[in-house]
């Protein structure tokens, strides 16, 4: 296949192939599938927006063990957040209370901060010095983008509208991720209150090539070589891919996540804020269906996130899917079970 990667950054990352394997915070991108990935000749990325400064740099250091090919982290831009006040506290605990109590959990101890400080995850990001750093929900502050600059570290912005798209070309950004509806995860959508565009990735593709100069790298639903070939052929100039890379052997996935994304290959998903707070697209589960309906007792994000923690977390301990944030895109296939580089090799073997 041959890999429209002409453009400087690409160019200059001297990529193999045009295809990042989606930073995947929680668990999933592992140092081993970053690596791997990297190692592979696509672009590896470390999901690190729930890492503080040391992890993120001991994470780094984990993956130069294992190879010197470029790898990118990201991380979640901040938002102020509205203050959580007690009633919405207990009303979330009491929503959740049969939760906590089939998973043998105390009462949930819920406070601020409730994410890691983000200026000092940046600060880590320019001591690591990858290849990208690459974020999502907005746009990185002129002076981080100068920081940034004087490092040499190229950036990746991530837009779910051509509105997001330009304000992200605009800041300075050297490509842009353009992610679908299809994708699994959380949604990049700027304003975490706003409600979903719900743009498929071939329409976000229209709407931005042409209009938008820098490199555009598409993302959601992309499963197999035929839907590498249809972004690049629609003005992509790469891939970002998640979901398919979720069972590889290298992938941090936990076993009960794993075993759920390999039931079937038709897999359920949609979106939610039943986990974090913001949108997010995961395989249908009991938290997500039974939380939906409770929409008055979820916390803003990342408060949210930081309140059903304990729950996803004896979740995995007990080997059960039923409280864990699944996330997974849309893209039809049946998943590899071998390893990254073998998967690699196959969606470019043409």
């Amino acid at each position: 296949m041959s890999a429209p990667m002409d453009s400087n950054l690409f160019h200059k990352l001297g990529l193999k192939h045009p295809l990042i394997v989606a930073p995947m915070a929680g668990g999933p991108s592992s140092p081993e599938l970053v690596a791997a990935a990297s190692a592979a000749g696509a672009l590896g990325a470390m999901g690190g927006a729930y890492y503080n400064a040391a992890a993120i740099e001991a994470f780094a250091a984990q993956v130069r063990q294992q190879t010197d090919k470029p790898f990118a982290i990201n991380l979640f831009i901040p938002h102020s957040i509205p203050e959580v006040g007690a009633d919405q506290v207990e009303r979330a605990a009491a929503a959740t209370a049969h939760y906590r109590a089939e998973l043998e959990l105390p009462a949930p101890q819920l406070s601020a901060p409730y994410e890691e400080d983000f200026d000092a995850q940046f600060e880590a990001v320019l001591r690591v010095k990858p290849a990208c750093f690459s974020f999502v929900f907005g746009l990185l502050s002129a002076d981080h983008v100068r920081e940034a600059r004087k490092a040499g570290i190229p950036l990746i912005g991530t837009a779910t509208t051509l509105a997001e798209a330009r304000a992200l070309e605009d800041s300075g950004v050297d490509a842009i991720t353009l992610q679908g509806f299809e994708a699994g995860g959380h949604r990049g959508i700027f304003d975490a209150h706003a409600p979903d565009p719900e743009i498929g990735l071939r329409d976000l593709l229209a709407q931005n090539v042409g209009k938008i100069r820098v490199p555009l790298i598409a993302a959601g639903g992309i499963m197999t070589a035929g839907d590498i070939r249809v972004a690049l052929q629609a003005g992509a100039q790469a891939v970002q891919m998640g979901t398919a890379f979720l069972t590889c052997t290298e992938a941090g996935t936990s076993a009960p996540y794993r075993a759920r994304l390999l039931e079937t290959s038709e897999r359920r998903t949609r979106t939610t804020r039943a986990f974090s707070g913001r949108f997010a697209r995961g395989l249908e589960n009991r938290f997500m269906n039974e939380m939906e309906t409770k929409a008055a007792a979820i916390l803003p994000f990342p408060a949210q996130n930081k309140f059903t923690r304990d729950i996803r977390g004896a979740s995995t301990a007990k080997g059960s899917a039923d409280f864990l944030s699944l996330w997974a895109g849309t893209g039809k296939g049946d998943l590899w079970q071998g390893s990254t580089a073998a998967l690699i090799d196959r969606l470019f073997a043409q």
